[in-house]
């Protein structure tokens, strides 16, 4: 709030109003932090406030401003208004900061309203309210290659081999639950970012087995690899319902440039020829992630493929 006084000092008993402005509210602030993978720090804290500022006082002091908050984010962090829905930011790349939310003006002083006509004031004004805002944030990993398969189809031994990451790894369904982002060496001083999203089933466009949570992260994703075993019976069928369950999602994500790898060639004998004459625009390499079979060759495409585009996923309308 903003201060009432008035001059007293020796030789000037009526010296004149000199009440000083109170100070304004702290702001709450989305900074990203690239060392950050998950949201996980924040999610046992739902309330922010941000500290209020101090009042004027005489002698025309302005009252200290209030400290802000900053809540540190990973990059690939969608901020939206919780009750409209709409999008407020998307925050992607390192140290980019958003201010969601502004604390109030502090009031003026009764200094400030001196004038010829007024020359004592007694009034001064009340520090204005911060602004209130429930929101709700979204991840969505950024990366330049995101895998696309059915559970236990390999997805996270291939990841596990060919770049740093370290999944999980069993031989159950769903063993992966959350993404997993790895580094890809190739070349010299080469490399590409890969995503692990969890297994994808028939319906997962529309929420089954968490389907949609997981289509989220590769929406950003500049080329699609999908993953099929050898070893089932549909292999064709199987691909083509990752397609259909892509589309359903998002129509764009089936344009991007992708790849076909049937893993688990370890477990066959002969080479499922049908696939070869499955589409004529996404190659198929057959590899074993156990044997180390054509994964070099697979690396290889996949760069190949990111270099070979210029294509900038933007965010979709939620």
């Amino acid at each position: 709030m903003g201060c009432i006084a008035f001059l007293r000092e020796k030789f000037r008993p009526k010296g004149g109003p000199c009440g000083g402005d109170g100070g304004h509210g702290g702001k709450i602030i989305f900074k990203v932090n690239p060392q950050l993978g998950t949201l996980q720090d924040i999610t046992l804290k739902h309330h922010y406030c941000a500290e209020n500022g101090a009042n004027g006082s005489g002698k025309n002091r302005h009252g200290k401003n209030g400290k802000d908050i900053i809540i540190k984010i990973p990059p690939g962090t969608i901020i939206k208004d919780a009750e409209t829905e709409q999008v407020l930011k998307d925050l992607t790349k390192a140290n980019e900061s958003y201010v969601v939310a502004k604390g109030g003006n502090g009031g003026f002083g009764n200094a400030r309203f001196k004038s010829k006509r007024q020359t004592a004031p007694r009034i001064a004004n009340d520090g204005q309210e911060g602004e209130k805002l429930n929101i709700e944030l979204e991840l969505k990993v950024l990366a330049d290659v995101g895998l696309v398969g059915f559970p236990n189809a390999g997805k996270s031994t291939f990841i596990s081999k060919v770049s740093n990451a370290r999944p999980k790894i069993a031989d159950y369904p769903f063993t992966t639950l959350v993404p997993n982002l790895g580094i890809v060496k190739y070349g010299d001083y080469q490399s590409f970012v890969m995503a692990d999203i969890p297994g994808l089933i028939h319906g997962a466009s529309d929420g089954k087995g968490l389907g949609s949570q997981f289509l989220r992260h590769i929406e950003r994703t500049k080329v699609l690899v999908y993953l099929v075993e050898c070893i089932a019976e549909e292999i064709q069928e199987n691909f083509k319902t990752l397609q259909k369950e892509l589309n359903k999602h998002n129509p764009e994500l089936i344009e991007r440039p992708s790849l076909l790898l049937l893993t688990k060639s370890d477990l066959i004998l002969d080479e499922p020829g049908e696939i070869k004459k499955m589409s004529k625009n996404i190659a198929v390499i057959q590899i074993s992630s156990v044997t180390g079979e054509n994964l070099n060759e697979a690396v290889q495409s996949i760069a190949k493929l990111i270099q070979s585009q210029t294509y900038d996923p933007e965010v979709p309308a939620d």
